[in-house]
């Protein structure tokens, strides 16, 4: 795990190092001053010499102005070392996320990956800039200070090595009995971003069927669930500073005890006690300072761990050496394909699927709800790999392809369709980035959006609200029909994307489908008959079988669910 994080500082390794480096250097001017004041003390205070006063005072004041620069610069670069970390981290997840599948995703879901991305980094980041300065500064303030103390005293510094252990051990039994409970409480928090999520994009659903308070409670119950989790892991951390408080009077205690002793034996300075109790706060100090790197990588330790997890995380679609890098055709071919989810021959939602599609051809998909028509077109630009059998596109075996240059051939307007926060325009360009406006506007006639879209104010620069609130379902469809478009494709799948516009737009998209793109291999799944009554072939699945294929005559007088289907949406009863 450690291997993996670190492998994140990459340009930022100059700072990781330095600051260590400076914050060493703050530590001996720390530990240098309790020992001048002995000379200060001893040679010059108590025996009335002034010029040891002046010379030693001023090495006081250069130990204190030095030690005051080290430490604000080992802040800066530990700063900038830090959040540079913390950057790359999240850079490097979220490009990993890129590469996920549909199956990766579901593994984690979004709600977990946006926590990953962001509480789990923060609490990362926090570790790692205390791990470079005050677990650095921690080991050296306690050997130094422990070494200079034997030099002064051996016998009251004895007492050190008694208590440091004690508190050693204190606090790893609270860190052990912790951490745990930080690692059951981020999960939490996965459900509660969920929650949240759920209830921002869907708010107009909550607001309709009036379920305000059943949100508001399940929000409740898992807030509450993570006050709980981090209520009784902090009762346990905070243990820390009464166990802390308590070893720190004990020893002063002793030290003045002892020290006033050794005093009156005249085997001991004033200076020297003076020393040895500044010494003494320094090594509990540096106890106090582990402690709270402690608490803090007890915290992180969680968050690192699902971190790494997502950053080890191996996609299950992935490219071949020397992968194939060009698409010839839009012909497409299914060879006895199969396919499950959870990948088991026993739990398949695809069965024996063999057709055949030649490029140009526009081939339609019906069937019942739950029939696996989104299934079987997601296995044609490998967002899923078949469970059996083998899917060509181009002749070739989809899994010999580059995944990109596969998925930049094939277009497909989802089920689900996504805009993003930017204009018409920005949203267009995602189909293709280099796009002129002539060729946005082109896809657009295609589509048949681009009369609504110069009905706005703004025309192509009407902005798009998050998720595409600000426009209909049927023009949010159409845009994206146009998004598609503008990739040029060979093979076009419409994923029940013409659903929400009328039936005289469903048929000019599809005119204009039949003799603007005659070359593109078109798959169009619908509910509506009229939708892919004119297509070349028409396949109709049940229960992740092919029912029947046929053009739209001869599923009429061979098929009964396409008759049924058509029947019941006003069609002609077929004799």
């Amino acid at each position: 795990m450690i291997k993996k994080l670190m492998e994140q500082i990459k340009e930022y390794k100059k700072d990781t190092i330095l600051a260590p480096i400076f914050v060493a250097l703050e530590t001996i001017m720390e530990v240098i001053i309790p020992f001048l004041m002995v000379y200060l003390i001893d040679d010059g205070i108590n025996k009335g010499d002034i010029d040891t006063i002046y010379k030693v005072g001023a090495l006081l004041v250069i130990c204190s102005i030095a030690s005051l620069i080290f430490g604000v610069v080992s802040g800066r670069i530990a700063s900038k070392a830090s959040a540079g970390f913390a950057k790359n981290l999240r850079k490097s997840i979220y490009y990993k996320v890129q590469d996920f599948s549909f199956s990766n995703i579901d593994k984690f879901s979004t709600a977990s990956i946006i926590t990953r991305h962001t509480t789990d980094v923060t609490n990362v980041q926090m570790a790692f800039q205390m791990i470079i300065r005050i677990a650095v500064k921690t080991p050296l303030l306690l050997i130094f200070s422990l070494i200079m103390a034997f030099a002064i005293n051996t016998e009251i510094s004895l007492m050190f090595l008694v208590m440091i252990p004690f508190l050693g051990i204190g606090l790893y039994l609270i860190a052990t009995k912790a951490h745990p409970i930080f690692e059951k409480t981020f999960t939490i928090y996965d459900k509660l971003n969920n929650t949240v999520q759920e209830n921002v994009s869907g708010i107009r659903v909550v607001k309709s069927y009036v379920t305000e308070e059943k949100e508001i409670k399940k929000f409740d119950e898992t807030s509450k669930e993570i006050y709980d989790g981090f209520s009784k892991a902090e009762k346990l951390v905070a243990l820390n500073s009464p166990l802390m408080q308590f070893t720190v009077d004990i020893v002063i205690l002793l030290i003045s005890w002892i020290g006033g002793r050794l005093i009156i034996g005249t085997s001991l300075t004033t200076g020297e006690l003076t020393s040895l109790i500044s010494y003494a706060m320094q090594i509990l100090m540096s106890l106090m300072m582990l402690s709270m790197v402690l608490v803090m990588i007890m915290i992180s330790r969680a968050s690192a761990e699902r971190i790494v997890e997502v950053l080890t995380e191996e996609s299950d679609l992935k490219n071949k050496e020397n992968p194939v890098k060009e698409v010839k055709n839009g012909n497409i071919s299914f060879e006895n394909v199969s396919f499950s989810y959870v990948n088991n021959i026993n739990k398949l939602c695809l069965k024996d699927i063999n057709i055949d599609i030649k490029s140009g051809e526009t081939v339609g998909i019906i069937g019942g709800t739950g029939s696996s028509k989104t299934t079987l077109v997601q296995l044609i630009p490998r967002l899923f790999d078949a469970t059996l059998g083998t899917v060509k596109v181009g002749d070739i075996d989809v899994k010999d392809y580059d995944l990109t240059t596969l998925r930049n051939q094939v277009a497909m307007v989802l089920q689900k369709n996504v805009l993003f926060s930017g204009t018409i325009k920005e949203n267009l360009r995602w189909g293709n980035e280099n796009a002129t406006d002539e060729e946005l506007i082109n896809a657009c006639k295609l589509a048949q959006a681009d009369e609504f879209i110069n009905g706005f104010p703004d025309g192509y620069d009407t902005y798009i609200e998050q998720g595409g609130t600000n426009v209909s379902g049927g023009q949010k469809q159409r845009l994206c029909i146009a998004r598609a478009l503008l990739k040029k494709p060979k093979i076009l799948i419409l994923d029940d994307s013409t659903s929400a516009v009328d039936t005289k737009t469903d048929s000019l998209i599809r005119k204009a489908f039949r003799e603007e793109i005659p070359n593109t291999t078109k798959i169009i799944i619908a509910q509506r008959v009229s939708s892919v009554e004119d297509a070349d072939k028409i396949i109709v699945l049940d229960n992740g079988k092919i029912n029947g294929i046929g053009t739209h005559k001869e599923l009429l007088e061979n098929n009964e669910i396409y008759r049924d289907v058509y029947t019941s949406q006003g069609g002609n009863k077929v004799e």
